[in-house]
């Protein structure tokens, strides 16, 4: 992959590709990163025991990561409550 991100940009797509309910179209979108090529980052920036763990549970069917997978349609990217957090924490109300 020939892509160069900063690293805010390679942790919000590893971010997605391990959330189970974020599927690699939604990535593809965002980022311009197909699949093959999210799996290559996976692998290139993600220790090989959680690299393999990651595999296992998307290869598994429990993932859905792909729309073909998925009974709903994705209106949106992002959690309702997204706007609030900042460096991964909730701002206070």
């Amino acid at each position: 992959m020939n892509k160069n991100f900063n690293t805010q940009q390679t942790d919000r797509i590893i971010e997605m590709a391990w959330e189970d309910r974020t599927p690699f179209e939604a990535i593809l979108f965002q980022f311009g990163v197909s699949e093959s090529e999210v799996i290559e980052l996976m692998r290139s920036e993600l220790k090989e025991s959680s690299f393999k763990l990651w595999r296992k549970r998307v290869n598994s069917g429990v993932s859905q990561k792909h729309l073909k997978k998925r009974n709903d349609d994705i209106k949106r990217f992002r959690c309702s409550r997204q706007r609030t957090i900042s460096n991964n924490k909730i701002s206070k109300r």
